[in-house]
């Protein structure tokens, strides 16, 4: 705009002072900005993108090849496209990083007529977590460099990366006593596979409360007695604030929490019996740009910091993962371990307060903690007196830090057991309990 004003006023001076040369490069310099103005719109107007991602969801170490077609739908050939399909920038200058690349996402390419180009790359996802992949950015202009256009092609991909999920050694599946069963004190429910004895038949007994063999061997109706319910099943609490997790041990420390607590689920799962999930973490969807992509930008800087994914997020409340059985019931909570990010929302005292209304009595409730705060321990000691089974786990604290936490919980009746590595939480549910 500034070079067309500029040559608008100097022609307007050259008419004006009739200086017929100044005159003559003021049109001919005009007639070069128009004719490159409507090439670089015209370029980069037709130019179609498709991207096509092999995978939505994939494993921690696996890839996901992405192929990126570029088509020049105009009738005039394309002289020069910078093409630039968006990645995370943190993922990638993040110490370990989260993804590696393969291939090149990045190219200048030249379009004939009705002609198309490739992009052909692949990603290697190295940690869990939730990725966009894409949009493509375009940009062109004129063969003078007068004029840049700068254009979002395609909308993203999303990849979910799943967390590691560890086999827990010393977990006996066949005795069904998960973490922390607590025995109920009132017969207000009987488990009919543990049967604690036998006695006379009384009248309104059901018939499958029965036990033949005593009955055919005194020539006496007897019945089975059966054990009390056990509470079965688990409700794992995540402590996910950003105060919890200093940066000196990240992200190896937050990493070893979100598989901690999917190895338990998949454990709790495979026993056939309940497990939920709460957390104060923030859900990366929640960053997910669904609107407010404009096609055409002035800068590559505008552009690409307007298609990422937000950088926070507002919300305050709780990540909640209903306590309940089946094989959906895992696939949600890995998946939304897959997503679950640091916050500095609810600390875990609130985290507590909030989400003890939709904590069952009948499942242990299991804290998995980086950290032990005076306000955490009385939290969980609240629960423990309220009648809830609880078991904490400490993720990876160092030895001084860990004689505090452990002793702040055990002065509350606490149950402890510290994961250290990703090995102790293989062998975390056959360690003795520290009382």
């Amino acid at each position: 705009m500034r070079w067309l004003l500029g040559a608008i006023v100097l022609l307007v001076i050259g008419i004006v002072l009739q200086l017929g040369l100044l005159v003559y490069a003021m049109y001919v310099l005009l007639g070069v900005m128009l004719v490159s103005r409507f090439l670089a719109r015209e370029w980069i107007e037709n130019i179609t993108v498709e991207r096509e991602c092999s995978r939505t969801s994939v494993q921690i170490g696996e890839k996901a090849a992405v192929v990126v077609t570029i088509q020049n739908a105009g009738r005039l050939p394309v002289v020069w496209l910078l093409v630039e399909d968006s990645v995370p920038k943190q993922a990638l200058l993040q110490r370990p990083p989260r993804i590696a690349l393969e291939g090149k996402r990045v190219a200048i390419v030249q379009l004939p007529a009705r002609g198309q180009k490739q992009l052909l790359y692949q990603v290697r996802f190295l940690m869990r977590g939730y990725y966009q992949i894409g949009p493509l950015l375009v940009e062109s202009g004129d063969l003078f460099g007068l004029h840049r256009r700068f254009q979002i092609k395609t909308k993203p991909h999303y990849v979910l990366v799943y967390p590691k999920v560890l086999p827990l050694t010393g977990y006996d599946l066949a005795s069904r006593r998960p973490i922390g069963e607590v025995r109920l004190t009132h017969r207000l429910f009987e488990d009919p596979t543990r049967i604690s004895g036998v006695r006379p038949y009384q009248q309104g007994d059901a018939l499958n409360r029965i036990h033949w063999r005593a009955t055919a061997r005194t020539g006496e109706l007897h019945c089975k007695m059966y054990e009390p319910s056990c509470i079965a099943g688990v409700t794992l609490l995540l402590d996910f604030h950003q105060a919890s997790y200093p940066a000196r041990g990240e992200p190896h420390r937050s990493e070893l929490a979100v598989t901690g607590a999917a190895s338990l689920a998949n454990a709790i799962y495979q026993m056939g019996q309940q497990f939920g999930l709460i957390t104060n973490g923030r859900d990366a969807a929640d960053r997910i740009r669904e609107e407010g992509f404009r096609h055409e930008f002035r800068t590559r800087a505008t552009a690409l910091g307007t298609v990422e994914m937000r950088g926070h997020s507002d919300r305050l409340n709780p990540v909640i993962v209903e306590t309940r059985r089946g094989p959906e019931q895992l696939t949600r909570i890995l998946e939304t371990l897959a997503r679950v990010e640091l916050s500095d929302g609810l600390t875990f005292s609130q985290l507590v307060i909030e989400a003890t209304s939709r904590l069952p009595r009948d499942a242990t409730v299991v804290a998995l903690l980086a950290d032990v705060p005076p306000e955490t321990a009385i939290a969980l000691g609240s629960l423990k007196r309220r009648g809830y089974a609880i078991t904490a786990l400490l993720v990876m604290a160092d030895e001084d830090d860990a004689s505090n936490c452990m002793g702040r919980l055990l002065a509350e009746g606490i149950e402890v057991r510290r994961i250290e590595n990703e090995e102790a939480i293989a062998s975390v549910c056959s360690a003795q309990l520290v009382r």
